[in-house]
């Protein structure tokens, strides 16, 4: 249960943080609110997950699923370039977030 909760609280990491990009500096209320729900959700989740998993092992998990969906998002709707090069490196971080699941810890 707790790896379930780690993976939803790395997606809402994605959502804090592209709310946080699209806030304007919290000028936009809807994207400042999504920003705090998104940020105290993905707290509460990770937090819970942590009184199993790891903190070494979970922290990184979840920071590698939220900069991936970040950057996949940024560069799919967001216009950020999305050369080979860049592709290759998140699914690097993506091979290595499997990884760090596979390996005993």
């Amino acid at each position: 249960m707790a790896w379930i909760v780690l993976v939803i609280s790395g997606l809402l990491e994605a959502v804090w943080a592209t709310a946080l990009g699209k806030s304007d500096g919290f000028s936009r209320f809807w994207p400042s609110a999504v920003f705090g729900a998104g940020l105290v959700c993905s707290m509460i989740g990770l937090a819970y997950a942590l009184r199993t998993i790891p903190v070494g092992t979970g922290y990184a998990v979840w920071v590698g699923i939220g900069a991936v969906l970040t950057a996949g998002y940024a560069m799919l709707f967001d216009g950020e370039s999305a050369t080979p090069l860049r592709v290759l490196l998140l699914l690097g971080i993506v091979g290595c977030v499997i990884g760090l699941k596979l390996t005993p810890h």
